[in-house]
């Protein structure tokens, strides 16, 4: 398949493949998208962002500098990405908590954090620094930093030492 970066433009995309990036978005360098996804208005887009398929980073977000979304995610407005995050397939973030409601409040996920792929948000919880939220785990309440959680509601189960500690023994093993 053929890459490419667009005259005028500092990201790559894919030949024949159709995304939707508003004008209004600013869009760091190096910035990687594929099939099919969508960046709506006003959203801030760091550099050596990666973007994956069918992704849809709705109005008034902000994502930082070395950030990778996988796959089928939804960001809604509001929603605040920090540097340096990963967020797994289909991970799902809200806004409002009582539909269809004109207010509205964004999740924030501080630098570092992990997202494990059908994570579900509500709105406004906070996502600390370096945390790691497992997959299909449902976040009710704010994780604290360097905290691993998980569970349908997701609670602290160990920390981020523990998660790097067990990584590193997946990793050698």
């Amino acid at each position: 398949m053929n890459k490419k970066s667009k005259p005028g433009s500092n990201y790559t995309s894919h030949d024949r493949v159709i995304n939707f990036i508003s004008k209004s978005a600013k869009i760091g360098k190096n910035f990687k998208i594929w099939h099919f996804s969508y960046v709506g208005d006003n959203t801030e887009i760091g550099n050596d962002v990666s973007v994956g398929s069918l992704v849809h980073i709705d109005y008034n977000v902000k994502i930082g500098d070395n950030s990778r979304i996988e796959g089928s995610v939804y960001i809604p407005p509001l929603t605040v990405i920090g540097k340096n995050v990963f967020i797994g397939p289909c991970a799902t973030f809200t806004n409002d908590p009582y539909p269809m409601s004109p207010k509205m409040i964004g999740v924030v996920v501080e630098d570092g954090a992990i997202i494990g792929g059908r994570a579900v948000f509500k709105p406004g919880v906070r996502v600390g620094r370096n945390s790691v939220v497992g997959m299909a785990s449902v976040v009710t309440k704010d994780v604290p930093p360097e905290t691993v959680v998980m569970g349908h509601p997701a609670t602290v189960r160990y920390s981020r030492e523990d998660y790097n500690i067990k990584k590193n023994k997946w990793n050698i093993g």
